[in-house]
């Protein structure tokens, strides 16, 4: 699995081994490389220090590229079976395994601007068979891209719209940004991305956050039955939530979490949708 991304990522270029939790055998090797974008004083001409063209060239930006090397040998037949059904999941979960390589990054270099990969920002994702050596070289014997979010249809122009509208209604002051929506927003990429300690965390923040502040919102009288649904759910994510914190989060997390943000989710799109029809 091959993902290139218009940012560096991070971590340094090389080649890291990916070991599950007391394992002995590795599961993955990440191979990190970083695609040089040209020098800037060339672009700069005879001008002199520090002026500007009327209208600059873009800033050249370099773009990570990063391959993703199952440990686990694998026939040729099984190998072939495994390129023809790739699809969108199957990025996915390489995407899980790029993901935790940042977050270690993160969290070893202290640094909170270290973006997470989504699927949705990748430049290109590539799935391929052939050597070790080779795939770490990024060549292949036989490989495919596959399609990126949002490149199978476009969505229509009234869905297209929406959020327009409500980001010139944020910047024009007609609306208010909710703490609970960007809580919400961390939980979906957390979920999404199987942090389930993590995503189950910040949902009892974003329940907290929404419990408080959607009745306050002019639109709170008319958000009372999803209100109602939410407080009904409190219950089970605090509960997650201080399973989170003890590392004891049950086999039905996943499926709880997913149900109790899908409702938060529903709520904050039905406040959505009333304010921008007035």
């Amino acid at each position: 699995m091959q993902f290139e991304f218009p940012w560096a990522l991070g971590p340094a270029d090389g080649r890291y081994v990916v070991r599950a939790p007391g394992a002995s055998d590795a599961s993955h090797v990440i191979v990190v490389a970083t695609l040089g974008a040209p020098e800037r004083r060339w672009l700069r001409g005879r001008r002199g220090r520090g002026e500007v063209a009327p209208e600059p060239d873009p800033t050249p930006v370099a773009t990570s590229r990063v391959t993703i090397i199952d440990a686990r040998p694998a026939d040729a037949a099984e190998a072939e079976r495994w390129l023809a059904a790739a699809d969108q999941e199957t990025a996915r979960d390489g995407l899980g395994d790029l993901g935790r390589l940042v977050r270690a990054h993160r969290i070893a270099a202290a640094d909170p601007g270290v973006p997470l990969p989504h699927l949705g920002q990748a430049l290109v994702a590539r799935v391929g068979v052939g050597a070790g050596e080779q795939v770490a070289d990024g060549r292949w014997s036989e490989a495919r891209e596959l399609p990126l979010p949002g490149s199978e249809r476009r969505p229509r122009r009234s869905v297209a719209l929406r959020p327009q509208e409500r980001l010139a209604a944020l910047l024009g002051g007609r609306s208010r940004p909710l703490a609970c929506e960007e809580l919400a927003l961390r939980a979906r990429h957390d979920l999404d991305h199987g942090q389930l300690r993590e995503a189950a965390l910040e949902l009892r923040s974003a329940f907290d956050a929404a419990l408080h502040e959607l009745p306050a919102t002019p639109q709170g009288a008319r958000l009372s039955e999803r209100l109602e649904q939410l407080r009904e759910l409190a219950g089970e994510v605090d509960g997650l939530g201080d399973a989170a914190i003890a590392g004891v989060l049950g086999p039905d997390a996943g499926e709880t979490l997913e149900r109790a943000l899908g409702r938060l989710e529903a709520a904050l799109r039905a406040r959505t949708l009333i304010e921008t029809e007035g």
